[in-house]
């Protein structure tokens, strides 16, 4: 499923989403400069888990590992990455932004990155492979839209085969049925001896699905302090 466009507008102007937006377009720009030097920079900036997972049972933080928690979000392995990552953003993250607040939603976009991305540490401590994209976060911004505006409807384009029929659903089901779907896949891609089938993080998704439900709340009380 597709999201096109949902049908709650925003009261401010969603500045720090276009902004995340923009930055993660500069730097696939970028990548995209490197030509062949692209892979080492991927290597630099991507979360290793590995390396996370063994800085942190050692007990001693290296600074590179954690960093890369940050970083990571902004980096993308092909267009098709960026534009779906970017288009779910687009979507879901300036309603996430109205209620929260510009500041906070900053603040709570990153914690759901760097969160979903220890999630998925966890789920494959001993991989090798750079963990890359802003969908942790995202999923993050999805967990939040899902409990702030169950009842929003998504327009909505479905891919059957030959037929693409675009109809309206609920924020509830579309997001609901979005997270069954990472959950199920990441249980599978565990089971089948891999957390992340396909390059595909499932449970940097799913973990950030449910830490951007556990943090919403938090983040709504302190913005009435």
């Amino acid at each position: 499923m597709i999201p096109l466009r949902d049908t709650v507008k925003s009261k401010t102007v969603p500045f720090v989403n276009y902004m995340l937006i923009t930055l993660c377009g500069a730097v696939f720009l970028y990548e995209l400069s490197l030509g062949g030097r692209a892979a080492h920079f991927v290597r630099m900036t991507g979360v290793t888990p590995a390396d996370v997972s063994a800085s942190l049972l050692r007990g001693h933080i290296e600074v590179r590992p954690v960093l890369t928690l940050l970083s990571s979000m902004f980096v993308h392995g092909g267009w098709m990455h960026l534009l779906g990552n970017m288009l779910y953003l687009y979507i879901f993250g300036d309603n996430v932004e109205d209620r929260l607040g510009h500041g906070s939603y900053l603040v709570f976009y990153l914690l759901c990155g760097a969160g979903s991305a220890l999630v998925q540490v966890y789920a494959q401590q001993n991989s090798a492979a750079p963990l890359i994209g802003a969908s942790g976060a995202i999923s993050g911004v999805l967990g939040a839209y899902f409990l702030l505006y169950p009842r929003a409807r998504v327009l909505t384009l479905i891919p059957l085969f030959v037929f693409f029929p675009v109809v309206e659903l609920s924020a509830f089901f579309f997001l609901g049925f979005w997270f069954l779907l990472q959950f199920v896949q990441g249980s599978l891609a565990a089971a089948g001896g891999d957390a992340a089938a396909g390059g595909v993080a499932w449970w940097a998704h799913a973990g950030g699905f449910v830490m951007g439900g556990v943090l919403l709340p938090v983040f709504l009380l302190l913005r009435k302090l």
